[in-house]
């Protein structure tokens, strides 16, 4: 799971928590302690609220905007 986390965030450069989860077929819940794990290594970064919504209206679902980047000297490739 560490793997098919670290590739989807390599392959897509930054993704809400939602559709990491999503991808990996698990629960949210379940996907924070594999992100946690790449966080304490250094690879992955949680964005903060202003770099994830412009808006400040605070009704989107924190899940929603709970965005995490990949943070890896590698170049991220993107797929059309």
């Amino acid at each position: 799971m560490l793997s098919d986390l670290r590739s989807y965030l390599q392959t897509h450069g930054r993704a809400p928590l939602t559709d990491i989860a999503l991808h990996l077929q698990m629960e949210p819940d379940a996907v924070r302690p594999l992100i946690e794990k790449w966080q304490r290594k250094g690879k992955i970064i949680k964005l903060e609220g202003d770099d994830n919504c412009g808006g400040g209206c605070n009704k989107c679902d924190p899940e929603t905007i709970e965005i995490y980047q990949w943070s890896d000297d590698r170049p991220i490739k993107f797929h059309p």
